[in-house]
């Protein structure tokens, strides 16, 4: 796997407002909002990129992240507003995500693929093409479709919780791997299992 473009931009997945906050469906937000804590950023309404913005610095580049409160449908005008300003290309971006097809607890760095169902997704890939990182946070699944909805949009049981929060800290351990040392040393760091995770499955789109 070769290394591309620098991560400039890293897009959270998440629906606005304090009544999803705590949702498994906004686990891209608590990513992208750890990162903010970590590095001194502080988020503010951008109305022209549909969205909230912080920037902070991580081995020695800027790096943008962006929440799009367009809510996760339309995920996808939000990045293509912040990517189209500053004429950023697509494998220079992170989109960050909760990830159905991984148990809580398992992070997943990948770059390009399909949506796997996933709606926010699927709407950035519509407005800028499939040439961009992922960050696949796991939320488990409940089961059968019927009930994905209803599940996503609940707060996890706090063991889930814990374990999903413990995830994100470690993708934030790994960004500035990808940026420094790109996709391959990150990738290799990440997907290393700990004995929680030793069986857990990559679950690719």
């Amino acid at each position: 796997m070769t290394q591309h473009s620098p991560i400039r931009i890293v897009v959270g997945l998440g629906n606005p407002g304090s009544r999803y906050a705590r949702t498994r469906h906004n686990a891209g937000f608590w990513f992208v909002d750890r990162l903010a804590r970590r590095y001194g950023g502080v988020f503010r309404e951008e109305r022209r990129f549909l969205g909230e913005t912080a920037q902070i610095e991580l081995e020695g580049s800027r790096v943008l992240l962006l929440k799009p409160a367009t809510f996760m449908n339309r995920s996808g005008n939000s990045v293509r507003s912040l990517t189209a300003y500053l004429k950023i290309p697509p494998e220079a971006v992170l989109v960050a995500h909760d990830e159905l097809d991984l148990p809580a607890g398992v992070a997943r760095l990948k770059r390009n693929g399909g949506p796997g169902g996933h709606n926010g997704l699927k709407d950035v890939i519509a407005h800028l093409g499939r040439d961009f990182f992922r960050l696949r946070l796991g939320v488990s699944h409940p089961g059968h479709q019927n009930q994905v909805i209803d599940y996503v949009l609940q707060r996890a049981d706090p063991d889930d919780e814990r374990a999903i929060e413990d995830a994100v800290e470690r993708a934030a351990d790994v960004l500035p791997v990808l940026i420094a040392h790109g996709d391959q040393r990150a990738m290799t760091r990440l997907h290393t299992p700990s004995a929680s995770e030793s069986s857990a499955p990559d679950g690719d789109d």
